[in-house]
């Protein structure tokens, strides 16, 4: 009875705060979403599950979801890769080269300064991005001003700016592969894609999994830069599902179909962690097999 205590001495902080700060409002977000609750007015009645009906009959909603999974497709897969890339650059280079930190930057730049200066760089007339396919001898895109440019564009700045963040994961990945099996492959005649493709990728896997849940998670939250970028236009072309909780909670006031909104986005990110987890066991349970035939 006394370690039971100790122990639970030692872990109350941090489950309150768990409670308090996690539970408490995913509670609370639950609660709300059955409510006709209006925001402005502390009346309200429960509704049941009409919210999530309303929802799934408005077109708003089908097209803010189609468009949170394309957002997501949009950048997680070019962000895996081009970070990939520049991880195993640098590590080539040496891992004290200067260009991991300049690379890191845009990292820990806020969104929003870094979204300021990408609605610069995509404007039409003067910015630098149009400005760059005319001297290549192109006619200039509208970029954010178009229905059929502004996600991708918006993917483009979010791309750009975890890039550095997933170098940084991938470097320390890549440090732990055995340079040993490397050598190996090398006396065996593999050349250099050779070798990252049949040794260092199949050990990097796990990172790899990792990174892209994690990218997946920030397309899901992804806020800061489609307001400050776009203001989820042109027509809507970049709301997301996040975006359509902030207006339907605070420009239309309709704050229990925003909670039910943001219900089906935890839904989808519990989701991506239970994969995450199926995949991880599936991997492990692969190594322990390939261990017992070894």
């Amino acid at each position: 009875m006394r370690r039971r205590l100790q122990i639970l001495v030692f872990i109350f902080p941090a489950m309150a705060f768990l409670v308090l700060f996690w539970l408490g409002p995913i509670a609370a977000t639950v609660g709300i979403s059955l409510t006709d609750w209006d925001y402005m007015t502390p009346d309200f009645r429960v509704v049941g599950l009409e919210n999530y009906r309303n929802l799934l009959g408005d077109e708003a909603f089908a097209a803010a979801l189609r468009q949170t999974l394309m957002f997501a497709l949009e950048t997680v897969i070019p962000g895996v890769a081009l970070g990939l890339a520049l991880a195993a650059l640098v590590t080539a280079a040496g891992q004290n080269t200067p260009y991991a930190a300049f690379l890191f930057a845009p990292w820990i730049t806020p969104t929003v300064a870094v979204s300021i200066v990408w609605t610069w760089i995509f404007e039409p007339d003067r910015g630098f991005a149009n400005q760059v396919l005319r001297w290549l001898g192109g006619s200039g895109s509208d970029w954010l001003k178009s229905s059929d440019t502004a996600l991708a564009a918006v993917a483009l700045v979010t791309v750009w700016k975890n890039m550095g963040y997933v170098m940084l994961l991938f470097m320390g990945a890549l440090s732990r592969v055995p340079a040993e099996l490397g050598e190996a492959a090398a006396v065996d005649g593999a050349g250099t894609f050779r070798r990252f493709r049949s040794v260092t990728l199949p050990l990097i896997a796990p990172s790899v999994r990792m990174v892209g849940l994690l990218l997946a998670v920030e397309a899901l939250r992804a806020y800061d830069q489609i307001q400050i970028l776009t203001q989820g236009g042109p027509s809507g072309s970049t709301r997301t599902l996040l975006y359509l909780y902030y207006q339907l909670g605070f420009e239309q006031f309709r704050m229990g179909q925003a909670a039910a909104a943001v219900v089906v986005l935890m839904a989808l990110g519990l989701g991506l962690a239970w994969l995450q987890g199926k995949m991880r066991a599936g991997s492990r349970e692969g190594e322990e097999w390939q261990g017992g035939e070894r």
